[in-house]
């Protein structure tokens, strides 16, 4: 089956760093989109970034919610079937659990391939706790 797990979470200080892991199985990750979220308590989930599928004809693309641009960076590892977030600078307002998310059946050429309505297999989250 499809899966995706998460892992690197865990408890650091303001201006810290992590790197969360999401490994994939049951499929080849280098062609499809890989996605990070965020849910905070009591609050919405919320794009963090996003790496689209590539294939012999071009490169991955990247993408980063304005409130993590500069900090954290997303990358895979197609050897290991890993895809990566490397955080930095860690804030107290990242605290959430991450989770990561793919689909097999999208996007279509053009579209964000991000886009939720494509995502159809999520990792079951990993927690992130940035505080001093």
């Amino acid at each position: 089956q499809v899966q995706l797990v998460e892992s690197g979470g865990g408890l650091v200080q303001p201006g810290g760093s992590l790197r969360l892991s999401c490994a994939a199985s049951g499929f080849t990750l280098d062609y499809y989109a890989i996605g990070w979220f965020r849910q905070a308590p009591g609050k919405e989930r919320e794009g963090v970034s996003c790496i689209s599928g590539s294939d012999s004809s071009s490169d991955s693309s990247t993408y980063y919610a304005d409130s993590v641009k500069g900090r954290f960076t997303i990358s895979r590892d197609n050897t290991k079937n890993t895809v990566y977030l490397q955080m930095n600078s860690l804030k107290p307002e990242d605290t959430a659990v991450y989770y990561c998310a793919t689909g097999l059946l999208g996007p279509h050429k053009g579209d964000y391939p991000c886009s939720v309505r494509y995502l159809e297999h999520w990792g079951q989250g990993t927690l992130v706790t940035v505080s001093s």
